[in-house]
């Protein structure tokens, strides 16, 4: 039987929070890296920042993820070597995408017996954001899907999506807490909804996902350094939201 709770639902992040993500995506940018260096001089590049911003500036076009990545990386390629870039180091790109969607899953140590410890007193669900057919590969071979109530793939993580989320569970935002790695993605939308926060950083984090100004002014984030610490968090924040 369940405790009568003030936090009810919890939901999770999936990429980084977890399984293990974005060291692949560091080592598609090295790669990525690798060929351009044929053709410019990388010391004086910011290849980058220059990647950077051409991924920010098609995230509304292509979304997130490996895809979204590769096809800003194509375009950066051509603009940055003003189109002298070959078709074979194009076609290896290409291939450095496909490397990325075929990763395998694996799962941060120790991350299956937190989810369960949290499920014993609360409704948990998986909210990841991503390209949907990846991100349900993904979830499907990290076997954990079984002990999620729900599992949301969303284009975005702000707080029109938490919103619609909690309003299916019939939830007002205090009720809820979600555990992530991003303070931009997993904790600030929460948070100003009136929500709680895990904040669990990841040792390499995108930069995009770092570029945040959040700052919890109200006691609403507990920080940790590992999955064993998200279920002492929760009842942590359970006891400040009851006090």
């Amino acid at each position: 039987m369940r405790v009568n709770t003030v936090i009810k639902l919890v939901g999770f992040d999936g990429d980084d929070t977890l399984w293990h993500s974005e060291g692949f995506y560091q080592s598609a940018h090295d790669a990525f890296e690798s060929i351009l260096g044929n053709y410019v001089d990388l010391a004086n590049l910011g290849l980058r920042d220059r990647l950077l911003a051409t991924e920010r500036r098609n995230i509304r076009l292509f979304g997130y993820g490996a895809k979204g990545m590769t096809l800003s990386m194509l375009e950066a390629a051509i603009e940055i070597t003003q189109s002298r870039i070959s078709a074979a180091d194009l076609h290896r790109i290409i291939a450095i995408g496909k490397e990325v969607l075929a990763h395998p899953v694996e799962l941060l140590p120790g991350i299956r017996a937190a989810v369960e410890a949290v499920a014993q007193h609360h409704h948990v669900v998986l909210i990841t954001k991503g390209d949907l057919f990846h991100q349900e590969q993904k979830v499907a071979s990290s076997g954990l899907a079984d002990l999620f109530h729900r599992i949301e793939i969303v284009s975005e993580k702000d707080e029109r999506a938490y919103r619609r989320v909690l309003s299916e569970f019939h939830l007002a935002p205090q009720h809820f807490a979600m555990v992530g790695n991003s303070l931009r993605s997993d904790i600030a939308p929460v948070v100003q909804l009136g929500g709680w926060g895990v904040y669990m950083p990841y040792h390499v984090t995108w930069a995009h996902e770092a570029d945040s100004d959040f700052v919890d002014h109200t006691s609403h984030v507990a920080q940790i350094d590992g999955p064993h610490g998200i279920a002492a968090a929760i009842e942590e924040l359970q006891a400040r939201a009851a006090a």
